[in-house]
């Protein structure tokens, strides 16, 4: 939970053998009002996601149609502090 009635949501299936994640799912909500998503999904017919397939962020202005590139994620590193650092800048701090 962060100021201004943010939440971050954070769901992740993890391989502890071989040290990556599966599957995740994170979302940032502010109040009722769901700002944003993550998801690995993977959509190959939308090639504005190749550039970080399968990651990518739902957001407005139709955030369950409208997906954008994640660079910031990753199934090999830790994505916490990509995720804390975006609301601290985007959010908090604009």
């Amino acid at each position: 939970m962060f100021a201004q009635d943010i939440t971050l949501s954070v769901w992740e299936d993890l391989d502890f053998d071989e040290r990556v994640i599966t599957g995740y799912s994170y979302g940032v909500v502010r109040g009722a009002e769901r700002l944003y998503w993550y998801d690995p999904q993977p959509h190959p017919h939308i090639p504005e996601l190749a550039s970080t397939h399968p990651h990518h962020k739902h957001a407005p202005p139709d955030i369950k149609h409208h997906r954008i590139p994640a660079p910031g994620l990753s199934f090999t590193e830790p994505n916490l502090p990509f995720l804390i650092r975006e609301i601290e800048q985007i959010l908090l701090n604009p």
